[in-house]
């Protein structure tokens, strides 16, 4: 059986963190192990019962195996599942059919798909899988969705130091899919805040992975009600909890790419709440 931790983060109102420490806040919303060689770790969020985390194989396959934890015969009788490939060349196996996955290409998996394992191509410089999966009331196809076939959306700019390229991997232009979105934005050299103007969306929860962040460089993100903002300080490779009361957003001591997946009422991707600059606190 491949090595697994499963975590469980359980959900908060907005009045529940106003008074959280330091500490607690990222022991809350931060997950910091994510990709560690021959594990898969996985986070299990009640808000809108997103299951994230990350796979790394290296000399031996992995797969996710969660029957017991989620009451079900496995994994995806009842959830679809989103990945992308932030590391090295590797293949997914999905029921025996065997696909290669390059650098940041996806896959989304739909519901009912039986097995799926994960390898390396070459185990001394390994994949580093990203999944995220969200309970699912219908079957859609499986798809891959290489990065070369996304056509980015590029907002921003330099002079608010917010030029990006937002890549949909799963989303309605690319695939069919229950309610689970996922992508993956990369910011511009010499950018450095993400999604500010910030928002919230009240009908959809989100998780953050930030990661091609340099040695000695952080992220700050930022949380919380607009008037009642809280931060947590972000290494490379982490992770964190966005309620859909949250704002979300960041700033880096340099440019990152960060991977976000939702799910929730909708998959209405400009389905949110922009907050006014002024109406931050």
């Amino acid at each position: 059986m491949s090595k697994q931790t499963f975590e469980t983060r359980y959900a908060h109102a907005p009045k529940d963190i106003e008074r959280y420490t330091t500490v607690e806040t990222r022991e809350e919303f931060l997950v910091e192990n994510i990709f560690e060689s021959d594990w898969i770790h996985l986070t299990y969020s009640h808000n809108d019962r997103l299951i994230f985390g990350g796979v790394t194989p290296t000399t031996e396959p992995l797969e996710i195996v969660l029957d017991k934890s989620l009451g079900v015969d496995y994994f995806l009788e009842r959830r679809e599942l989103g990945v992308i490939n932030i590391g090295a060349p590797g293949f997914i196996v999905i029921d025996g059919q065997r696909e290669t996955m390059s650098h940041q290409d996806g896959y989304y998996i739909g519901k009912e798909t039986k097995s799926v394992v994960f390898e390396s191509q070459d185990p001394e410089n390994p994949s580093k899988f990203y999944v995220a999966s969200a309970p699912a009331h219908h079957k859609y196809p499986n798809k891959k969705i290489a990065l070369a076939n996304i056509t980015p959306l590029t907002p921003g700019d330099s002079e608010h130091m917010n030029e990006r390229k937002i890549n949909q991997y799963i989303h309605p232009n690319q695939c069919e899919s229950c309610q689970l979105q996922m992508g993956l934005t990369a910011l511009a050299t010499g950018s450095s805040w993400n999604t500010m103007p910030c928002h919230t969306h009240e009908r959809r929860m989100e998780a953050y992975l930030y990661f091609d962040l340099p040695d000695d460089n952080k992220v700050f993100h930022f949380m919380g009600n607009p008037d009642e903002t809280k931060h947590i300080v972000i290494s490379n490779e982490q992770a964190v909890i966005s309620p859909s009361w949250s704002i979300h957003t960041g700033v880096g001591t340099s440019n990152y790419t960060f991977i976000w997946a939702m799910c929730g009422e909708n998959i209405t991707y400009t389905d949110m709440d922009i907050v006014a600059m002024d109406d931050l606190k």
